[in-house]
């Protein structure tokens, strides 16, 4: 097949593209900009646009389909040059799914936590060698791309995001791919310039396991009231699993899973990722995956990138940073540092970069999500609010919002490095949080900071 993607640079689309390059397909595509880790990734592959922007003439009658990312706008002049042609539109979501149809479809879904259950599926199943396709929102280490796709594998596992599929399809992700085998991890309200409300948020994810096939299994946190009830009130025929987070304890900074034939040492910590796990060994079992072989492999996952990745450490200090940045996953992630390093001083920085951590009203979500830090650093940018094109907010807001003493705010990127600079480390654990950069923190200077 012939395909053409516009908006090629996103971080789904190229590596769909690319998945699709190595199994055989034609690939062209478009987009008015193109950053790392991308923009190298589509050059190393040779289909890297020779210059950047939108060009109707790239639109002719014999392409196979158009892919259309969500960066794409709905006037964009090569979108309705392949609708006056009549040439086949998908969104990358509905693409995925035909590229699934005949294989057995397990989606990973919720608020949080689903990149970490993905990829520790992915972990286990690359560690006993059972090959399948998927596609997963973050890098992992065994693999060269976040999609993979054959036409001889039987599993495809999906991170099934409830975010909109593109500017002209405004069904969420996780909506289109019909998955034989689901999960669900959790509800926070989150996305709220397209979710509104959180009743508008719930139904998602109600949709979402109404569209499980008939027959299929739904395996759920039982510990989010929210999941539990709309597992045990949907009428779709479906097999339903529910899990919880199992018994561990920690010792001397190492986390230890208790299980039937004795504790296991594990990489990961936290009970958020203890939950995760959970829901993944029931998954992997689905899959045909025995409960000593997940444990085998689960002991050796490290976690996926971003999730709790370690930037540094000492004898007495330790800096992770993690993508957390909704008042749910702080709070879970702030409280696992915590746990894990209870005899140190954790400080935790926390970037307000989505359009709803900006969001005025949104912010009193955050009430008590930096409870467990011993200090903690709040950063925004005033641009990034006119960016978003949302009302001002203040210092003030933000402080009765986290409603926790001893609390930094910083707008300026210059203040809040020379602020992170002089913080003593010693007896430390120092946490980052964001889907931001921090007004471009250098992280390979970070590291020097425990050397």
């Amino acid at each position: 097949m012939k395909l053409h993607f516009i908006a090629i640079g996103g971080s789904a689309m190229h590596a769909l593209a690319i998945a699709l390059k190595e199994k055989g397909y034609q690939i062209s595509g478009s987009d008015d900009a193109i950053f790392e880790p991308s923009l190298s990734k589509l050059k190393n592959h040779d289909i890297l646009p020779r210059e950047f922007g939108w060009f109707p003439e790239k639109i002719t009658e014999d392409l196979d389909a158009v892919i259309l990312g969500m960066h794409a706008k709905a006037d964009n002049p090569e979108l309705e040059k392949a609708k006056e042609l009549d040439i086949k539109i998908f969104s990358y979501p509905e693409f995925l799914y035909e590229q699934s149809k005949n294989k057995t479809r397990v989606v990973i879904g919720g608020s949080h936590g689903k990149t970490s259950i993905t990829s520790m599926i992915l972990h286990v199943m690359n560690y006993h060698e059972k090959p399948v396709d998927f596609m997963v929102g973050a890098a992992l280490d065994a693999y060269s791309n976040s999609v993979h796709l054959t036409e001889e594998n039987d599993f495809i596992v999906i991170e099934g995001d409830e975010y909109l599929s593109s500017a002209i399809d405004r069904r969420p992700k996780f909506h289109l791919y019909q998955p034989n085998i689901a999960l669900l991890s959790g509800i926070a309200w989150d996305h709220i310039n397209v979710f509104p409300t959180y009743r508008d948020y719930v139904e998602q994810f109600e949709i979402f396991v109404a569209s499980i096939v008939n027959g299929g299994i739904l395996v759920y946190n039982e510990e989010d009231p929210e999941i539990k009830r709309i597992a045990e009130e949907t009428t779709n025929p479906i097999r339903k699993h529910p899990y919880q987070t199992p018994e561990y304890h920690v010792e001397d900074g190492h986390t230890f899973l208790d299980t039937p034939e004795g504790e296991l040492p594990l990489e990961i910590f936290g009970r958020h990722n203890l939950n995760n796990l959970a829901g993944a060994k029931w998954i992997c079992q689905h899959m045909g995956i025995d409960e000593d072989d997940f444990y085998e492999a689960i002991a050796t996952f490290r976690g996926a990138s971003k999730r709790l990745e370690k930037v540094a450490e000492s004898s007495s200090a330790v800096i992770f940073k993690d993508f957390a940045h909704s008042p749910s996953k702080v709070k879970a992630t702030t409280a696992a540092v915590k746990e894990q390093f209870h005899d140190r001083k954790l400080i935790a920085c926390l970037e307000l970069h989505t359009y709803s951590s900006l969001n005025a009203e949104f912010l009193k979500h955050y009430e008590n999500s930096l409870d467990k830090a011993d200090e903690a650093i709040v950063f925004y940018s005033p641009d990034a609010v006119k960016l978003k094109k949302l009302e001002n907010i203040s210092e003030a807001q933000i402080s009765s919002a986290f409603k926790k003493e001893k609390l930094s705010i910083f707008t300026n990127p210059e203040k809040l490095h020379e602020k992170l600079r002089s913080l003593n480390l010693d007896h430390s654990a120092l946490l980052f949080m964001s889907s931001g950069n921090y007004g471009g923190l250098d992280f390979e200077e970070v590291k020097d900071w425990l050397k």
